[in-house]
């Protein structure tokens, strides 16, 4: 029988109380709570923070990975949507992650994708049928529905999206949602479909929208989506319809903070701790039916120890009554990973990355620093002996995305924005269906990036001039196999070389991914082509 014990003063969010005490622990679960009324203590013992949305696999690491350097912040468990790795790898890859989880005391819960592939309009590695999701809930210990991006499917209740929706409801699983910008009765229609949550609220009538219609708002704070300052009002006047989350948090950032950040930002805002705490432990526990403790006597033991209730300094955390982290190092050790990957694009030639001249106006993908969403602009084209070039002064630089799964001419546009003076960069981590997408102000250098990532079968490449750097991501070409704070160093360096070839987005390679998000308005780029995410459709690049 293994015993230990931890001594503080103790936060009870369940009964809104702190009072100074002793957690026993035995094998992994509380056995008792001592009250010590009159015991003085200068630290405090918590339920741990939770992430209740993210995609593991954006962390560039494997689920055992990201505990380590998620523990060290407090978090002791997150709910997770493989659809990343299910769109490269279907169930194969939803199985990787799942046997990967299991090594490691921190909880991971996750979920079926719904959409997968995310839209008809791009090439995936894989397809989820409502059979193989039903698959996912019976045989594989899967919990609940991940979010629902086909917005006009839900609207118009379409046969395929419905019978996802209903095999989750049917087997009591909650269904997370995916709905940016909808508001009034577009989002009384969408929640009506039964779907419980959403995290793509970008403005704050979004969000109270959705929950009068009976929705959860995960308030986002990611590595490219920050909504906290625009939604945070929300910890007042909702703190038992809300969770926080991340979303998609790259390395770098993984190692600085995590939940942690917001329960801090939170509090230092005048926000009551309680029901900051409350957001951040306890709603997630509740909504997906998670087997992660909340400090009570017969839990499992996952829980921290903070200096105080203003700065949170993690002191230590516990998952199953294991001390998982300590004074910001992590206790678990790596583990040897086996990669898995879907990958037989071959090299491309710079003569594959030009654009013809057909007209005079061009449309153009605007990106914006912190946020998803793009916009188009109608700008004159530069065109120079019969094709488009790139408008450096301007700003409007190509973009392209290649199918990585078959061997087939890129999809090459102009997109606004991302600031770069000269060089490329590139990445196989392009959401949703991880194609390559890359952009580079010359097309010999936009090549160059493309054919990095090919040759690696996956990865980040940063190229300027003759130079190339690359961090390899055998794991489906979304994930390395090796120690995360390694991995960590490593971007870093790739993400301060973007910068210095003159992005001055926060975080360039994963406002990258998203450019090829089709689901998020409003103009993005498949491998099949320039699409608008307002009107669900393919668009050409010409306007005139």
């Amino acid at each position: 029988m293994a015993k230990s014990s931890v001594s503080g003063n103790i936060v009870d969010l369940l009964h809104k109380i702190i009072f100074p005490g002793t957690v026993v622990i035995v094998d992994g679960k509380i056995q008792a709570i001592a009250h010590e009324n009159g015991q003085h203590y200068d630290q405090y013992i918590l339920p741990g923070f939770i992430d209740a949305h993210v995609h593991i696999e954006s962390s560039m690491l494997v689920p055992t990975e990201f505990a380590r350097l998620a523990t060290v912040h407090g978090t002791v468990a997150a709910v997770s949507d493989p659809h990343e790795i299910a769109n490269v790898l279907g169930l194969a890859g939803i199985r990787f992650m799942l046997a990967n989880a299991a090594q490691t005391p921190f909880t991971i819960v996750f979920g079926a994708p719904s959409c997968v592939p995310a839209t008809g309009f791009e090439t995936a590695g894989a397809e989820l049928s409502a059979k193989e999701i039903r698959e996912l809930f019976e045989q594989d210990g899967i919990s609940y529905l991940s979010e629902v991006m086909n917005v006009p499917g839900v609207l118009n209740r379409t046969t395929e999206v419905m019978e996802k929706i209903r095999i989750a409801q049917e087997l009591r699983h909650p269904v997370d949602g995916h709905a940016p910008g909808l508001c009034g009765e577009a989002a009384r229609n969408y929640a009506n479909a039964k779907i419980t949550t959403d995290h793509e609220c970008c403005t704050l009538t979004e969000a109270l929208d959705k929950i009068a219609f009976g929705m959860k708002v995960i308030i986002r704070e990611g590595s490219a989506a920050k909504n906290f300052d625009t939604l945070h009002s929300l910890i007042d006047s909702h703190s038992d319809q809300c969770m926080f989350c991340s979303d998609d948090k790259h390395p770098d950032d993984l190692v600085k903070g995590h939940i942690n950040e917001l329960v801090r930002r939170a509090v230092a805002l005048g926000h009551d701790v309680m029901d900051v705490l409350q957001i951040a432990c306890v709603n997630p526990v509740w909504h997906y039916k998670m087997n992660v403790g909340l400090l009570q006597v017969g839990d499992p033991a996952d829980f921290i120890v903070v200096n105080n209730l203003r700065e949170f300094k993690v002191l230590s955390t516990y998952c199953q009554g294991i001390l998982v982290a300590k004074e910001g190092k992590a206790l678990i050790s790596s583990l040897p990973v086996a990669p898995i990957n879907n990958f037989s694009a071959t090299e491309k030639q710079i003569t594959e990355f030009r654009i013809p001249a057909q007209g005079t106006t061009v449309r153009v993908m605007t990106a914006f620093d912190g946020q998803l969403i793009t916009e188009e602009k109608l700008l004159p084209a530069q065109i120079q002996n019969g094709e488009v070039i790139t408008d450096i002064e301007n700003d409007v630089l190509k973009i392209t995305v290649v199918n990585r799964y078959k061997n087939t001419p890129p999809a090459v546009a102009l997109i606004q924005n991302f600031g770069l003076k000269r060089g490329a960069i590139a990445s196989s981590v392009a959401h949703d269906s991880h194609n390559i997408v890359a952009v580079g102000t010359t097309d010999e250098e936009l090549c160059a990036a493309v054919n990095a990532v090919i040759d690696a079968k996956g990865g980040i490449a940063v190229v300027e001039s003759n130079t190339i750097q690359v961090l390899t991501l055998p794991v489906a070409g979304l994930m390395s196999d090796a120690d995360g704070y390694i991995v960590a160093k490593q971007y870093a360096q790739m993400d301060a070389w973007a910068k210095r070839l003159g992005s001055q987005l926060l975080a360039p390679f994963m406002t990258l991914s998203f450019m090829a998000l089709l689901v998020i308005p409003d103009l993005k780029l498949s491998d099949r082509g320039l699409f608008s995410g307002k009107n669900f459709q393919f668009v050409s690049l010409w306007v005139d």
